[in-house]
């Protein structure tokens, strides 16, 4: 009988894996969010390469081209073409050629490309819907923390400007601030904002979507002011400030993480809407609503000028809500963050 050898030489310990790894790879291992966020990244880079097709194209997506004529396969088509309905009055874009080089998707009444025309609205969309959204992030994780951690009357009063925000539908608040400020601005301080500007959608989505965030924000830190770790910070003399930023303002990121693709879906929706009835990106700019706007009359002769950019729109925002569900999951799969009022 031969005796057995124990050896006594230590294991190595297996390292851990960090809770943002072991989010990362639970968020790579879905693949519908995956899948959505490819493809949202794919229309975001078709959109910034809009100045390269403009030019590689040779149009001018701002500028009426009613007398131009191409030359497609050796023959000579007029953009504007002659209608042929009803008495033959008046002119007729030309249909789609499905030729990148020539007018792939058709022309507006203007005469202008659809396709540069609505690349160049996709990035004014996707601007809009990012900034707005960075800025309900600044302003709602703000007020939900301070309204969270002193409570008292600094609760009091943030919470009952929330309810009012609240207390007005989001498209009209946003609509009747649009109206205001469209004709005469907006002046905060020492800053003035024309008109025309595209920080003045941001501004004001970027405001009403405010609650959305502040609320969830609120009710995480109040339970978060009764933990333990919070308790002895205080107990022990630490500023609240610093409390907020190193301790609290942590533990709610994944939170605000959540947030992001959300928000820009629902900001893409609401810029859509306002520029579509003209009180949103203003001409000459241009985004996916206002191009919609543009083809409503062209919808039974012409449906792409409005198809396009609302295809564009609605596969954008079902990426970003599918991306952000497969994020939410992946930061907490005990979350039922919700962007909503139930």
């Amino acid at each position: 009988m031969s005796d057995t050898t124990l050896s006594t030489a230590p294991v190595p310990a297996r390292k851990g894996r960090g809770p943002w790894a072991r989010a990362a790879r639970r968020l790579w291992q879905n693949r519908s969010a995956m899948v959505a966020l490819g493809i949202f990244l794919l229309i975001v880079a078709a959109c910034l390469a809009a100045p390269l097709y403009a030019r590689w194209a040779g149009v001018d997506p701002f500028q009426s081209t009613l007398d131009a004529v191409l030359k497609i396969d050796g023959v000579d088509v007029p953009v504007m073409e002659q209608s042929t309905e009803g008495l033959g009055l008046g002119y007729t874009p030309l249909g789609p050629t499905w030729n990148l080089k020539h007018y792939f998707l058709g022309a507006d009444n203007q005469g202008r490309d659809v396709l540069a025309r609505m690349l160049y609205g996709g990035l004014n969309s996707l601007w809009i819907s990012a900034a707005a959204t960075v800025l309900t992030l600044i302003l709602g994780t703000a007020m939900g923390l301070a309204a969270g951690f002193f409570g008292g009357l600094t609760d009091t009063v943030l919470s009952r400007i929330l309810d009012v925000l609240w207390a007005f539908p989001i498209y009209l608040l946003a609509i009747s601030l649009s109206i205001v400020t469209l004709s005469e601005g907006l002046k905060i301080g020492p800053f003035v904002i024309e008109s025309g500007s595209l920080w003045l959608p941001v501004i004001i989505i970027g405001i009403v979507y405010i609650p959305y965030v502040a609320r969830p924000i609120r009710g995480q830190v109040l339970a978060l002011r009764q933990s333990e770790f919070v308790l002895a910070a205080i107990n022990l003399g630490v500023p609240g400030g610093r409390i907020l930023w190193r301790d609290i303002l942590p533990n709610v990121a994944t939170t605000l993480i959540v947030f992001v693709p959300l928000m820009m879906a629902l900001n893409m929706l609401t810029e859509s809407a306002l520029s579509f009835l003209s009180i949103g990106v203003q001409p000459p700019d241009a985004s996916w609503g206002t191009i919609i706007q543009d083809g409503q009359a062209l919808l039974y002769t012409r449906p792409w000028v409005a198809l396009a950019p609302g295809l564009a729109i609605a596969v954008s925002v079902m990426a970003l809500n599918v991306f952000g569900d497969g994020l939410r999951d992946a930061l907490d799969p005990r979350s039922k963050i919700r962007l909503g009022r139930d």
